[in-house]
């Protein structure tokens, strides 16, 4: 698999630092959608967005937006991140991304994860005591609806199928199903036992703690009778690319701290993101993916070293950032960012 560079959004409605404004959600999927166009002709590999239940998300029903994104890319993949499949039901996930790949010409992926925001279990009658036990039985039932139709199928979080006929089938052979983690070991070898493509999010801290969880999952992955080599490894993380280290920094600092404050993934229980520590998270070392075009090759570069993953996807812009702005950085991403990286990492591995 040739390394893929991508953007991952959460749709988020945050208030402007500077201005106070609060964009429309109406405005935040238009923007969306004019972004994956951009990063579609630009090059990039991938374009995700979350779900999430609060009004403070734009995006509830990802699918729909990523399928109005189907219809002005043509070849950029159009991803969840995540689908958060514990409180989904596994039939209208399956049916909902294969209607986007029959849309797309086979463009669609789903990232499943059992999600760190919690407003759709009590929203969908679900109990949180059972956040593992959802997950888990619900992701079997998905990989049995990408395997087989007819399903037979009996569990205990939703009713049995019995030689259901679960319609349209999508495009692709096998609708590619990756497992988002953000760094427990349980979730990193659910992942490698069932042969799934794992979705690892480094959202703070060392890159270097992680490159323990990707050894973890190649090996419980070949303890499992799975060739480690075949599955690919995505790594999720923040960032932004302006024309200058200091200007990245500069411009993005005040709506990544704004949006860290009024989205996080507890309802009105924010943080504070100082500027010393976003620069320090923003160095070789660190977690977020801020910087020049040159600074963010050499991240790149670096972290492929560190973890030798296949995909990167960045959450890119986090907050309110002008729609100018982000244009401006996703062109930087796909035109002097993507070509330098892909042929570096493919020369690396060629050798």
């Amino acid at each position: 698999m040739a390394f893929q560079l991508g953007i991952y959004t959460f749709g988020e409605i945050t208030s402007d630092p500077a201005t106070g404004e609060v964009a429309t959600a109406r405005t935040r999927i238009r923007d969306l959608i004019e972004q994956a166009a951009l990063a579609d002709e630009v090059g990039l590999d991938v374009f995700a967005l979350g779900e999430h239940h609060r009004s403070d998300f734009a995006v509830s029903a990802p699918a729909v937006v990523l399928a109005a994104m189907a219809e002005r890319t043509r070849d950029i993949r159009l991803s969840s991140a995540v689908t958060v499949l514990s409180s989904e039901d596994p039939v209208r996930v399956f049916q909902q991304y294969a209607t986007l790949d029959l849309i797309s010409g086979g463009r669609a992926e789903i990232i499943a994860g059992r999600g760190s925001y919690t407003e759709s279990f009590p929203l969908f009658g679900y109990d949180l005591e059972q956040y593992s036990e959802l997950f888990a039985e619900k992701l079997d039932l998905l990989l049995e609806l990408r395997e087989h139709n007819p399903v037979t199928w009996s569990g205990r979080t939703r009713p049995s199928l019995r030689g259901a006929d679960v319609a349209p089938r999508p495009v692709q052979q096998r609708l590619p199903v990756w497992v988002a983690v953000g760094g427990t070991p349980a979730s990193v070898v659910r992942a490698a036992v069932r042969g799934l493509p794992l979705a690892l999010a480094v959202i703070g801290g060392e890159l270097a703690r992680f490159a323990p969880f990707v050894q973890l999952y190649r090996q419980a992955a070949g303890e499992a009778g799975h060739d480690p080599s075949a599955l690919p490894v995505s790594v999720n993380s923040p960032g932004f690319v302006g024309a200058t280290s200091q200007g990245a920094r500069d411009l993005s600092h005040p709506y990544f701290d704004q949006g860290m404050q009024e989205n996080f993934h507890r309802r009105g229980h924010g943080f504070h993101t100082s500027r010393a520590s976003y620069d320090a998270q923003s160095t070789l070392g660190g977690a977020l993916l801020v910087g020049s075009p040159q600074e963010i090759v050499d991240k790149l570069l670096y972290q492929h070293e560190l973890l030798g993953h296949q995909r990167q996807l960045i959450q890119f812009g986090f907050g309110a950032m002008p729609q100018k702005e982000m244009l401006k950085g996703i062109e930087l991403l796909g035109t002097e960012v993507a070509p330098v990286v892909r042929k570096e990492i493919a020369a690396r591995e060629a050798s």
